[in-house]
């Protein structure tokens, strides 16, 4: 019973962080469907549209990746959240970047359903993540 109660000790921190991860990601979605210029969840539910689906589901597993990359290294909530924001700021650049210099027609493609405009939008989006999650390792 002892090993038990030693192996839940810390559930009541990993409540309070995995509450704060869902926060954020919650606030990463909304604040992510208001920079671009697309409607995703119109796209994906209503239009099935695939290219939609993958470069939205890209942008929320890169942001998931920095995000435990700041969970991991965070030394309490309040940095983490501190962390999780520059994350979130960090992914909404990393779409920035690819609109604005690399695939400057990136909405009307995915607008279109261009698969490959959805899949290289996906690949910035864990690209970023992958790097902002090594990035946070201070």
């Amino acid at each position: 019973m002892d090993m038990i109660s030693q192996s839940l000790a810390g559930l009541g921190n990993f409540a309070l962080y995995f509450a704060v991860s869902i926060l954020l990601l919650f606030v990463f979605k909304i604040l992510y469907a208001f920079v671009t210029p697309h409607d995703e969840w119109k796209l994906v539910k209503e239009e099935k549209s695939i290219a939609a689906a993958v470069g939205f589901g890209g942008a929320v597993v890169g942001f998931s990746l920095a995000l435990a990359g700041a969970a991991t290294n965070a030394v309490s909530l309040i940095d983490f959240a501190i962390w999780g924001a520059v994350a979130l700021i960090a992914q909404l650049l990393a779409f920035a970047l690819l609109r604005f210099t690399f695939m400057p027609s990136i909405v009307e493609r995915i607008n279109n359903n261009e698969i490959s405009a959805g899949v290289m939008l996906a690949a910035m989006s864990v690209a970023i993540g992958l790097l902002n999650a090594a990035c946070m390792s201070y």
